[in-house]
């Protein structure tokens, strides 16, 4: 898999190694393009790897985001999703019918540095989703609202 050309001198630099486990978990990230949960990686990833466990996934999903590979996010069902930490940025995510777009980081920084100064913390985590109603669910609401007589 050629995606172990991209994340195994990661791994080393900070005195890891690639194991089979962390290549496939990672490959499926890499080409999966958006946020899986943990049951999806493992669905994905047992297809490329035999004997791989539902446990190991998690284990292995919680290392690679301690370690910057890869970015957990909370999409709004309570539980976490990953998807790979390629830069630092943002969702917005539709409640009505789960589309969601990304929003780069630098339109956020401002605030971060705003957050840091007058809290006193040095935030570590760059994923925030927002949530709202997509410009096609809120034509559907007003077409709602107005046919309901509201």
């Amino acid at each position: 898999m050629p995606c172990a050309n991209d994340y195994a001198p990661e791994l080393r630099s900070r005195g890891y190694r690639m194991t089979p486990q962390r290549l496939a978990i990672l490959h499926v990230l890499h080409h999966s393009g958006k946020h899986l949960t943990p049951a999806q990686v493992y669905q994905k990833a047992s297809r490329e790897l035999d004997g791989l466990t539902e446990p190991t996934v998690y284990r292995t999903l919680e290392f690679l985001a301690e370690n910057g590979l890869a970015r957990p996010a909370h999409m709004g069902n309570g539980h976490l999703a990953y998807e790979i930490a390629r830069h630092k940025h943002h969702h917005l995510k539709c409640r009505n019918c789960g589309n969601e777009m990304e929003v780069q980081h630098s339109l956020l920084e401002k605030l971060y540095r705003q957050l840091e100064s007058a809290s006193g913390y040095r935030l570590t985590d760059s994923h925030l989703t927002f949530f709202g109603l997509c410009p096609n669910c809120q034509k559907d609401s007003l077409c709602l609202w107005v046919w309901t007589g509201n």
